[in-house]
């Protein structure tokens, strides 16, 4: 078994790799990076009832992985570039030969995959992490799932201005629902649910305007979503307006959340 590890500041995910197949992803929680992983790593083993001497070897990547030093429990462990690690994992079972791999966690990266190449093409600074540190000012929690359910009860209509507000005839390309300004029509009584809601759709507007402007020299019309932000339920149909908008198609991978950990895995034979 090859196992992957994606180390972030506080949260590990882990995956296995076992005949060619993936086995029991798991992430675990901590305060910091080392007790992360060695969390995850002893949880995994553990549950999954896998010796030691049945791992052949750790790979590890993210940002959290600088902290480590050592060899894991005595196995052979190497390191992976994140970036590799994000575009081997989006690659897997995607049936896709191009694409852009647009990789949404604390902040936003774009990686080019045309057949062996991989390219960083570069990133921003919105993302989950936007999400958690608005939510703790704008709402006084980082608990995401009550602002999950706060912006799923909400009406991003009442916050944001659209194409409908401000004209008569439909724009060309642009229906009345498009969004014109991001809580351009936002009032200071607002409520908190349709907050929240504008919040959720105006970062992931952002990533998707972003992701089609910078694969606009590439013509790859075929973009690959992984990481937390993903998970979100609004992810779906807001991507699926960016698409119809842009003419070009957004893939929801299954184990969206823990490709990162699988490209790491799979990166051992690459």
């Amino acid at each position: 078994m090859i196992i992957g590890i994606d180390v972030g500041g506080s949260t590990t995910k882990i995956v296995g790799i076992d005949g060619g197949a993936l086995k029991a992803p798991q992430f675990i929680r901590a305060d910091d990076p080392v007790t992360s992983l060695f969390g995850a790593f002893g949880k995994y083993i553990y549950d999954n009832h896998i010796a030691l001497p049945d791992v052949e070897h750790v790979m590890l990547t993210g940002v959290g992985s600088a902290y480590i030093d050592s060899d894991l429990y005595g196995l052979p462990t190497t390191k992976v570039d994140e970036f590799k690690a994000n575009a081997l994992g989006a690659r897997y079972g995607s049936g896709l030969d191009r694409m852009i791999v647009v990789s949404m966690g604390t902040g936003t990266s774009f990686i080019k995959v045309d057949g062996e190449n991989m390219e960083h093409l570069g990133g921003m600074a919105i993302g989950g992490g936007t999400l958690q540190g608005l939510s703790r000012i704008l709402f006084k929690t980082h608990d995401i799932r009550q602002v999950m359910s706060m912006s799923m009860n909400g009406d991003v209509s009442a916050v944001d201005l659209q194409i409908g507000d401000i004209s008569r005839e439909e724009i060309p390309g642009l229906p009345y629902s498009a969004t014109a300004s991001n809580f351009g029509k936002a009032e200071a009584n607002a409520s908190q649910n349709d907050i929240a809601a504008g919040l959720v759709n105006m970062i992931l507007q952002a990533i998707g305007s972003a992701a089609n402007f910078v694969a606009r020299n590439t013509e790859i019309k075929d973009f690959v979503l992984i990481g937390n932000l993903s998970m979100l339920p609004q992810c779906r149909p807001t991507f699926d307006r960016i698409a119809e908008l842009y003419g070009i198609r957004f893939h929801i991978p299954e184990y969206r959340e823990y490709r990162t950990a699988l490209g790491a895995a799979l990166s051992w034979r690459v």
